[in-house]
């Protein structure tokens, strides 16, 4: 077994409160069970946050319907999605998604520039390719696209690098969630090799 890279083993867990039910997975079964704490403490925490930016605590009459997508887990590498569906009157719900991308060896959670050389325009790299991304779609934007933030929402999904919007943030809500997926081998030269998206090259 030495060198290879197995999956996390990971189960879903269950909130099931008054108008609420989430689904949100649990890492388990790891050597390191202080690394695995520390991976589902931090999961939680996105979990707990979705419900709180919701609304539910301030009204707990909000309805909210919580599931999770895994994107990648492989080489040591755990990339996951969780997507709440909150309804509180009006004419119809509203959707947030989360995501979390981590080195289950050590634990630790990646923002979006950490997955670039520190020296790398990262943002400029990228809001060039989203932008060529937005005129080949033909998307229809609420107002003129001035380029990512530099913690834009993202999930690594194989060997691509993807970024995407909240709903009503760049388009339309009849549009969903608007997604940029970016191949590795396309901004190659500005990876962090030693990060995530540098082991999903080769």
């Amino acid at each position: 077994m030495n060198g290879i890279q197995l999956p996390v083993s990971i189960r879903t867990m269950r909130l099931f409160w008054p108008n609420l039910i989430v689904y949100y997975p649990e890492v388990y079964g790891m050597a390191d069970t202080v690394v695995q704490q520390k991976i589902n403490t931090e999961i939680l925490k996105q979990v707990d946050r979705l419900i709180r930016d919701q609304g539910y605590y301030q009204n707990p009459m909000t309805q909210i319907t919580g599931y999770y997508e895994i994107k990648t887990n492989e080489r040591n590498i755990l990339s996951l999605a969780l997507i709440n569906y909150a309804f509180s009157g009006g004419a119809h719900g509203l959707t947030i998604m989360r995501s979390l991308t981590f080195d289950v060896v050590s634990g630790k959670s990646y923002q979006l520039k950490e997955l670039f050389k520190k020296d790398s325009d990262y943002v400029k790299v990228l809001s060039e390719i989203v932008g060529v991304q937005i005129k080949e779609r033909d998307l229809p934007l609420l107002e003129e696209y001035n380029g990512i933030k530099p913690d834009q929402d993202y999930y690594i999904a194989d060997k691509c690098l993807v970024l995407y919007y909240q709903l009503y943030e760049l388009v339309p809500y009849a549009y969903g969630f608007p997604y940029f997926p970016i191949s590795v081998y396309e901004i190659q030269d500005i990876i962090d090799e030693d990060g995530p998206l540098g082991r999903m090259i080769w």
